[in-house]
C-alpha cells in the first residue's frame, strides 16, 4: 500500500511567505494584546503602589514574583506545545491570563492582587510559542529562517505597538477617570477577547517529531506515551530550585547577607545539580541541556539571561525615576502618570522600528552580527544614563537608542533559537529563550530592588539616585558582557537549517 507523504525540504529552498501569511495575521493579533498587557501598567505602577500601600523599591518585587512564574511556565509550556500542539498551549495560557487580569481589579485584596499579577505572566509563552508554530509550517517546505525572521519582525513589531497603545491608554485613563479599578478594566476585556482570536483563527501544524504513519505517531508506543507523559520530575526540580534562589534573593534584601540566605543558596545549588542530572537522562526533558549547551545555542540564551536585566528587570525602575519628584527628591523627572506614557511609548517605538529592521538587516548581515549589533547598542542607550539623566529631552534620547537594540533582540533572538535546534525541539529553544531571559528579568528586579532600597525610601517612597545609578550600569555591563559572548558563535550557524 502507497502512502503519501509531504515533500522532503530542500536545503537553501525558499519557503514562499504564504505559507504562513494566514496564521501571521491572527498572531499579530494575539501580539497586539501582549503588548498591550505590557505596557499598559507601566505608566501605573506608581499608582499601583500606593494603591497596595506599598513604596517605589517594592515595585520591583511585584514585577519580580511575575517573571518567576513566566520563567517557570513558560519551559514547560514551551516543551508542552512540541508534545501536543503550540496552538492548545496558546488557548490554556490566555484564558490563564484573561482570568488573571480581571483578578487585578481587586486592589482593595494585596494577596488576590498579587497572585493574580504572577499569574497574568502566562502571556511570556506567546511569542515563542507563535514562533514555534510559524518555524514547523514553514520547515515543511524547505528552509525556514527567513520566513521565520520575517515573520518575527512583524510580530515582534505589533508586540511594540500594543506596548505603545497600552502605555498611552493607561496613563491616560486613569488621569481622566481617577479610578484605578475602572482603568484596570481595560486590558481585563482586550485579553478575554483574545482568547476569542486563537480560537478561531489560529490554526496548529502537527506536532514536530510525529511523522504520519511512522512509530511515534502510535498512541500505544512506550515512546509515544513517554514523550507526552512530559518530564514531571524535571519541572518539580526546576521549579523547587527558582523558589530556593528567589527566597534567597527575598531574604538577602530583608535581612542582609547571613546563614538563612547560604542556606537557601545550597539549596537551590543542590536542586539544580538533581534538576541537571534529570534533564540529562530524561528522553523528554522539560529543559534539553544537550541542545542548550551547544557552541550554536549556548551563547544565545546566556544572551537571553543577560538581555532579560535590561528588557524586563529595568522597566519599573524606568518607570519609577520618570514619576519621582525633583523637587522632593533632588533627582527624577517629575512627571504624571500621562506624560510618563509618553516617554514609555517613545522608548517602545524604538523597540518596534529595531524589531522591523531585522528582516532587511539580515538580508546584509548574518543574523549573529544583528544579534551583537542590538547587544550594543542596548549597551550604549544605558550607559548614557550614567552622565544624561537630569533632562526629559536626555533620557528620551537614552531610551530611543536603548529601545533601537533591544528591538532587534527581542525579534532575532527565537529565530536564533530556532535555527540553532533540532526539529523535533523547535518549541521548546524558542521557549528557553524566553523563560531564561525571563529568569533573568527576575533576578535583576530581585537585585534591583536591593539597589533601590539601599540608603532607604525618601519622604515620598521614591528610590535613591545612586539606586538607578546601578541598575543602569548594571544593565550596560550584561549587555556588553552579551555581545562578547555571542562573538563565539560561527556566523554561518544561526541561518537557514
Amino acid at each position: 500500500m502507497i502512502r503519501s507523504q509531504a515533500p522532503s525540504p530542500r536545503a537553501g529552498h525558499a519557503v514562499p511567505y504564504s505559507v504562513v501569511s494566514a496564521v501571521v495575521g491572527a498572531l499579530v493579533l494575539v501580539e497586539l494584546t501582549s503588548g498591550v498587557l505590557q505596557g499598559y501598567y507601566t505608566p501605573l505602577l506608581t499608582d499601583i503602589a500606593r494603591a497596595l500601600g506599598i513604596t517605589d523599591a517594592d515595585v520591583t518585587w511585584l514585577e519580580a514574583v511575575q517573571l518567576a512564574v513566566s520563567a517557570l511556565t513558560v519551559p514547560l509550556l514551551a516543551a508542552a506545545g512540541d508534545r501536543v500542539g503550540h496552538r492548545r498551549v496558546l488557548i490554556i495560557s490566555s484564558v490563564v491570563t484573561a482570568a488573571a487580569s480581571w483578578a487585578l481589579l481587586a486592589t482593595g485584596a494585596p494577596v488576590l492582587f498579587f497572585a493574580a499579577w504572577a499569574l497574568q505572566g502566562l502571556y511570556a509563552v506567546w511569542l515563542p510559542a507563535e514562533i514555534a508554530l510559524i518555524h514547523t509550517r514553514a520547515r515543511a517546505h524547505g528552509a525556514p529562517g527567513a520566513v521565520t525572521r520575517r515573520a518575527a519582525g512583524l510580530l515582534v513589531g505589533a508586540l511594540e505597538l500594543g506596548v505603545i497603545v497600552g502605555a498611552l491608554a493607561g496613563g491616560q485613563l486613569i488621569t481622566v477617570t481617577g479610578n484605578l479599578s475602572l482603568t484596570l478594566a481595560i486590558p481585563a476585556i482586550v485579553t478575554t477577547l483574545c482568547v476569542g482570536v486563537i480560537v478561531g483563527w489560529v490554526k496548529d501544524p502537527a506536532p514536530a517529531g510525529a511523522a504520519v504513519g511512522g512509530p511515534a505517531s502510535d498512541p500505544e508506543s512506550p515512546a509515544e506515551r513517554e514523550r507526552r507523559r512530559g518530564d514531571i520530575l524535571g519541572a518539580s526540580l526546576l521549579a523547587l530550585t527558582i523558589a530556593a534562589l528567589m527566597g534567597a534573593l527575598s531574604l538577602l534584601r530583608v535581612q542582609g547577607l547571613g546563614w538563612p540566605v547560604l542556606a537557601f543558596v545550597a539549596v537551590a545549588l543542590v536542586l539544580g545539580y538533581l534538576f541537571a542530572r534529570q534533564e540529562l537522562g530524561h528522553a523528554s526533558p522539560t529543559l534539553d541541556l544537550r541542545v542548550l549547551s551547544t557552541k550554536r545555542q549556548g551563547p544565545v540564551q546566556l544572551t537571553a539571561f543577560l538581555f532579560g536585566a535590561s528588557i524586563l528587570g529595568a522597566q519599573a525602575p524606568l518607570s519609577t525615576f520618570a514619576r519621582t519628584d525633583p523637587a522632593v527628591s533632588g533627582h527624577g523627572l517629575g512627571l504624571s502618570s500621562g506624560q510618563a506614557s509618553y516617554v514609555i511609548g517613545a522608548y517602545v517605538l524604538s523597540l518596534a522600528l529595531g524589531a522591523l529592521a531585522l528582516g532587511p538587516l539580515t538580508k546584509r548581515m548574518a543574523l549573529r552580527d544583528a544579534l551583537i549589533a542590538g547587544a550594543l547598542l542596548t549597551a550604549l542607550g544605558y550607559a548614557l544614563f550614567l552622565p544624561n539623566h537630569a533632562s526629559l529631552a536626555g533620557v528620551i534620547a537614552n531610551m530611543v537608542v536603548a529601545g533601537l537594540g533591544s528591538g532587534l533582540l527581542v525579534a532575532a533572538l527565537p529565530p536564533a533559537a530556532a535555527a540553532a535546534a533540532p526539529p523535533e525541539r523547535t518549541g521548546m529553544a524558542t521557549g528557553a529563550t524566553n523563560a531564561i531571559k525571563t529568569l533573568g528579568g527576575a533576578f535583576a528586579s530581585a537585585v534591583f530592588g536591593l539597589a533601590l532600597a539601599h540608603g532607604g525610601a525618601g519622604a515620598d517612597g521614591s528610590a535613591p539616585l545612586s539606586g538607578y545609578l546601578t541598575v543602569w550600569g548594571i544593565c550596560a555591563g550584561t549587555l556588553l558582557l552579551a555581545a562578547a559572548l555571542l562573538l563565539r558563535v560561527p556566523r554561518a550557524s544561526l541561518q537557514d537549517a
